[in-house]
């Protein structure tokens, strides 16, 4: 079976996810689902993060799904939209930086 070019986004990005120990979960689209949800739903170290998978720059997220990467950022959220591994890339070092702040803050104190 033949795999769409935003297939093998995705694909990558859950290889790069699984890799790098991050929850997700990927909402199912349809009649039971809120349009516009980013095809990814991550937790990095507490905070929701959507992603939504393009092939390639020329495709761009519909009016219904930047509506909801802007509620989301609005309500306290980050989201990213992956084209290419230079998107993925970024959200991995956005991924690591996070997790890296979040040690800074731990206090070694007893």
């Amino acid at each position: 079976m033949a795999t769409t070019p935003e297939g093998r986004i995705k694909n990558r990005l859950k290889y790069m996810l699984k890799n790098n120990n991050v929850w997700f979960y990927m909402p199912q689209a349809g009649v039971f689902g809120k349009a516009g949800i980013p095809d990814f739903v991550l937790i990095v170290e507490g905070r929701f993060v959507g992603v939504e998978c393009k092939a390639g720059r020329s495709k761009r997220p519909t009016a219904l799904q930047r509506i909801a990467m802007e509620e989301i950022e609005n309500a306290g959220g980050k989201c990213f939209v992956v084209y290419d591994m230079d998107t993925q890339d970024e959200l991995e070092r956005w991924i690591k930086n996070a997790r890296n702040t979040k040690d800074a803050r731990v206090s070694t104190k007893t």
